[in-house]
């Protein structure tokens, strides 16, 4: 059992018999009631967003992941296929399960995969992943005024904001957290 207060973003706890993602965390704090937290969650199986409000105090059963090695191989409609690197298991993610991280994978990635029990929940993405640009916006000669920028898009789907000179066919580093160009690899 934790606390509520000592929940942050990332976090998951059950409630019920649902599993809970701590999406936002606010401790309210009134000014002769006592303190509140504020929690927007997501529900880890369906994907839906509540929010949640707890007085200070409360507890809730917090859960623990285990994380196992897995190689992203293929889509299949709208599920992703992953494989064990140990035992060469495949387990299939939904699109709504990935989210997001569907932006940063690319064939034969290595990724840690979240399982609850024999349940796969989602992905866990390093900082930075390494995505071949597949289509870049023409750069125009004299455009260098103010750091200027140009569209491009992966081979992920992504499409994002880089510098001038990152051309068709080059591999760039993007940052997970905010989908940031970093650096031309």
């Amino acid at each position: 059992m934790a606390d509520v207060t000592s929940l942050r973003k990332g976090n998951i706890f059950v409630e019920g018999d649902v599993l809970w993602r701590v999406m936002e965390f606010h401790h309210i704090k009134m000014a002769r009631g006592g303190a509140t937290i504020r929690l927007k969650v997501r529900n880890v199986r369906t994907g839906s967003l509540v929010e949640k409000t707890f007085n200070n105090g409360a507890r809730v059963e917090d859960v623990r992941l285990e994380g196992r090695t897995m190689e992203y191989l293929y889509p299949e409609g709208d599920q992703y296929v992953f494989m064990d690197t140990n035992t060469y298991d495949q387990v299939s993610l939904t699109q709504e399960i990935l989210g997001e991280a569907l932006n940063y994978l690319s064939d034969n990635q290595t990724l840690e995969v979240e399982f609850y029990g024999e349940e796969a929940l989602g992905v866990t993405l390093p900082t930075t992943v390494d995505l071949q640009v597949t289509w870049a916006e023409m750069a125009v000669a004299g455009d260098t005024a103010n750091n200027p920028t140009k569209a491009v898009e992966l081979e992920s789907g992504l499409k994002l904001q880089v510098p001038m000179f990152v051309k068709e066919g080059d591999t760039i580093r993007v940052d997970t957290r905010d989908g940031r160009y970093v650096t031309r690899v």
